[in-house]
């Protein structure tokens, strides 16, 4: 069967991996030449366009299935929503008349919640931040679309939007492994709850999806342990055989944020709420390979 991946980075190329392996067709569309190449020595069929660039969408093939896993490159030139939000809606034009299925990574930044409060797939979705707005806005393209739940239109795809914590897993901790073992004193409140989930409890989620069932409109995907910052680089520091983390304070810590990003998997990770992963796995049936970081941490430091 045909499968499309818009969005074949971290998280998409290894679903066509095993979309692959299950014999399935597997097109990803890409901007780049170079990544079309890499693409086809995989197996993977490339097609050349751009979801900002409505007109070279036009060559996506008919798909059993799209996985919409776009994510923002911050050295191009487009701004957040014109990737998230337009480029989205260019492409939903599009396929949602090619295919019955679309697979949508969103994000837990849609949740706004600050004071450490649980939340789920039914919690208010109020986000102060521009980056949980503007996801917040993409979702929203589905249900006006009328691509969600019952009120999906004869003719058009049904959607499913996962809401993907913080990710974490092989090639994913480089620059965080670094800065634990040199020492260096990390920004931000140690004690400030962290949401995570696995690079291979998001395949299977996914590939879950990809299946003959009955679909909720949205899942939260994370793992079973939300832990605190302090907790988080304790672990990493002790896999690591590093020195024990020290949390930048006061004055010095207002300069490091100012000077420093803090890493895709922080920005992803919320702000200070825990998420709740019932539906997922009561619902859904999802048994998470990596219930918790003290499963995952040393699996994705061994292989990276």
């Amino acid at each position: 069967m045909q499968k499309l991946i818009i969005g074949c980075g971290y998280v998409g190329r290894e679903v066509a991996r095993r979309w692959l392996e299950a014999g399935h067709d597997v097109a990803a569309l890409t901007r780049s030449e170079a990544n079309a190449q890499q693409f086809s020595d995989l197996g993977i069929q490339p097609v050349l366009g751009e979801i900002t660039n409505p007109e070279t969408l036009q060559g996506l093939p008919e798909s059993e299935t799209v996985l919409y896993a776009v994510g923002f490159d911050r050295s191009a030139s487009q701004s957040r929503r014109e990737v998230y939000v337009e480029g989205l809606a260019h492409a939903l034009s599009v396929i949602k008349e090619r295919t019955q299925q679309i697979i949508y990574l969103s994000s837990t930044s849609v949740y706004g919640q600050t004071a450490g409060e649980w939340v789920d797939e039914t919690s208010a979705c109020e986000p102060e931040r521009e980056n949980g707005q503007i996801c917040l806005e993409a979702e929203q393209l589905f249900a006006q679309q009328k691509l969600l739940g019952e009120a999906v239109v004869e003719g058009n795809a049904r959607a499913v939007i996962l809401r993907l914590a913080g990710i974490y897993g092989p090639g994913r901790l480089l620059a965080r492994m670094e800065q634990i073992k040199a020492g260096e004193p990390l920004a931000g409140r140690p004690d400030a709850w962290l949401n995570l989930i696995h690079l291979d409890d998001i395949v299977q989620t996914i590939l879950r999806c990809d299946g003959d069932l009955q679909l909720a409109s949205h899942y939260l995907v994370s793992d079973s342990r939300p832990v605190t910052r302090q907790e988080y680089y304790e672990t990493l520091a002790q896999l690591l055989e590093a020195p024990q983390p020290r949390f930048a304070t006061g004055e010095a810590a207002d300069v490091k944020s100012k000077s420093t990003r803090p890493n895709s998997t922080e920005r992803a990770a919320g702000v200070n709420k825990r998420c709740n992963n019932k539906r997922l796995r009561e619902e859904l049936g999802v048994q998470l390979q990596y219930p918790s970081i003290w499963e995952g941490l040393s699996q994705a430091i061994k292989n990276t």
